[in-house]
């Protein structure tokens, strides 16, 4: 008599979110024990695949943990005991020299890191000797556990091109002996500078500064998904505010640091008025600003206000005085938008990027109105990062709603709409133009 097999049981979303969490945590133990960046990765995607599988049907264990990286350090050691065992029969086989056992460090399963191995992994990935750009593609794969597309469309590059990025800094990291850990690169004086050596605070200051902006990628990951049936991945803002906070707690007088850790508190603060109860997007000016983060806004404002007054400035500190602006207005209406556009004038000198130009777009358009404002779109029409980046035209569209060309406004809203890869994004700017088109 035939049988229908039974399908493996799905992992439950809490569980696949707690294995997504525990994912650079599990990878970056391993690689503190053993080295071997790329092997440790793939022993980490077999653990997380056997996880997915038993813990349905056998429950999950009392420590995950624990658990992934027992069954991760199996997968590494009896990988590492094969290609050794491989090279000691070559290297008999051709020198008749025998060599001693391979013999793998303990794993010590049952205890957890003194060290947040994940903060050590983020300073490990970006490591001064690998190119800009891969280092920080490589961060957000190991740390914030992001897709390739899903960092494709952060950086706004094409897929295929953050794959040979990706692989050539794993391969740069497996051809290397850097230590792993932060203390080789933490400041050597508690006023936050590197020291005396030029050198050293340059390096020093291109580390930190790509440790940033990769956190800054993973909490907008969070914050607003760029796929999916999900408008947040609350588990990746969450974790990206954790690690931001270690780095703070590591570099206490950095502007930057706290600028960028102002930010995140004071975007995050909104997160509860961001979507109604069947998950549609609400936009900022029709948020109930009663259920935003009080107790987060006030942490965001004072990290923000002192380092403006004690640091040099710097863009975050400016991304975090606008996000603070907006969260300071009792509503819409009260908004500061003069204060806003003065700090985008700011911030565009010092960033003069495409995202960065977008949001000064809006800014002038609230101040001087949207005319001006798309005449300033136009100049970005121009710029190939933001070539069929679906913010650009949902921006126009808003633009010219505003301007009161509805037949335009009502075409760019359905062609933002084809562009994102957001399912309630997409939702929400189809509505908008079917809105129009009544």
């Amino acid at each position: 008599m035939l049988t229908t097999p039974t399908p493996d049981p799905e992992p439950s979303p809490a569980g696949e979110d707690l294995l997504r969490r525990l994912a650079p945590q599990v990878l970056g133990a391993l690689v503190r024990r053993y080295g071997h960046f790329d092997a440790a990765e793939d022993a980490v995607q077999e653990a997380l695949l056997a996880a997915a599988r038993q813990w349905p049907v056998e429950g999950r264990p009392a420590n995950p943990r624990g658990w992934l990286i027992r069954v991760a350090s199996r997968r590494l050691t009896d990988q590492l005991r094969s290609e050794e065992a491989r090279r000691r029969r070559e290297e008999t086989a051709a020198a008749l020299t025998p060599r001693d056992e391979f013999v793998a460090p303990s794993p010590g399963e049952s205890r957890a890191p003194a060290e947040d191995d994940t903060l050590a992994l983020l300073f490990l990935s970006c490591r001064a000797d690998l190119a800009p750009a891969g280092r920080i593609a490589l961060t957000l794969r190991a740390v914030g556990g992001l897709t390739t597309a899903e960092i494709a469309r952060a950086l706004l590059v094409p897929e295929a091109t953050m794959a040979q990025r990706i692989s050539r800094a794993k391969r740069r990291i497996k051809a290397s002996d850097a230590p792993f850990g932060i203390t080789p690169d933490r400041p050597d004086r508690s006023d936050g500078s590197a020291g005396s050596d030029p050198e050293q605070v340059r390096e020093h200051a291109e580390r930190l500064a790509d440790v940033l902006h990769v956190l800054y990628l993973i909490f907008n990951e969070g914050y607003t998904a760029t796929s999916g049936g999900d408008l947040q991945r609350a588990d990746l803002a969450t974790e990206a505010i954790r690690l931001t906070r270690a780095v703070h707690a590591l570099l206490p007088a950095d502007g930057e640091v706290a600028g960028l850790l102002a930010l995140m508190l004071l975007t995050d603060a909104r997160r509860a008025a961001r979507t109604a109860p069947d998950g549609s997007l609400i936009p900022l000016a029709e948020q109930d600003r009663t259920r935003w983060d009080r107790t987060a806004i006030s942490e965001g404002v004072a990290l923000v206000s002192d380092a403006l007054t004690h640091t040099p400035l710097g863009p975050y500190q400016l991304r975090a005085a606008i996000a603070a602006v907006h969260d300071e207005a009792a509503s819409d209406a009260d908004t500061d938008w003069a204060e806003i556009l003065a700090l985008y004038e700011l911030l565009i000198r010092l960033v003069p990027g495409p995202v960065e130009r977008l949001g000064h777009a809006v800014a002038v358009a609230m101040v001087h109105g949207p005319r001006r404002a798309l005449a300033l779109l136009a100049l970005l029409d121009e710029d190939e990062r933001l070539a069929g980046h679906h913010r650009l035209e949902a921006v126009r569209a808003h633009l010219l709603e505003m301007a009161g060309d509805r037949p335009a406004a009502r075409a760019a809203y359905a062609k933002a709409a084809g562009l994102t890869l957001s399912l309630p994004e997409r939702r929400y700017l189809r509505f908008r133009a079917a809105r129009l088109a009544q």
